[in-house]
C-alpha cells in the first residue's frame, strides 16, 4: 500500500504543477483550486507513504518522477522543447530513482 500512496502523492503533484500556468498567478478559479487541492492531497498521500518508506527515500522518489513527468507535460501541452541534455538530464533522474529504489539498500524498510 505505501507505493499506492506514493503514487498517488506523485500524481496529485503533478496535476497540481501542471495547473499553475492556466491559474495565471491564482486568478483563474478551478486552475486555483486544482494547485490548491492537488498539492495538498499530494502531501496527505506523501505523509501516508512515510509510515512505510524512508523519508529520503520516498521523497527523492516523490521529487524526481514529479520533475520527470512535469517535464513531459511540458513537452506535451505546453510545447517546451527538450533538447539532447534535457533529456539526458531526466533519463538520468529516472535511473536515480529506479536504483534508489530497486538496489539500494536505502529502501529497506
Amino acid at each position: 500500500m505505501p507505493y499506492f500512496y506514493l503514487l498517488s502523492a506523485i500524481v496529485c503533484e503533478v496535476v497540481a504543477t501542471s495547473s499553475l500556468k492556466s491559474s495565471a498567478g491564482f486568478t483563474q478559479l478551478m486552475p486555483s483550486i486544482r494547485v490548491v487541492v492537488g498539492y495538498g492531497a499530494s502531501f496527505y498521500f506523501l505523509s501516508l507513504t512515510l509510515r512505510s518508506i524512508p523519508i529520503g527515500v520516498a521523497y527523492a522518489t516523490w521529487a524526481g518522477a514529479g520533475v520527470a513527468l512535469i517535464a513531459a507535460v511540458g513537452w506535451l501541452y505546453f510545447g517546451t522543447r527538450l533538447d539532447a541534455p534535457a533529456i539526458a538530464g531526466i533519463v538520468l533522474i529516472i535511473a536515480g530513482v529506479v536504483l534508489l529504489n530497486l538496489v539500494s539498500d536505502a529502501s529497506l524498510h
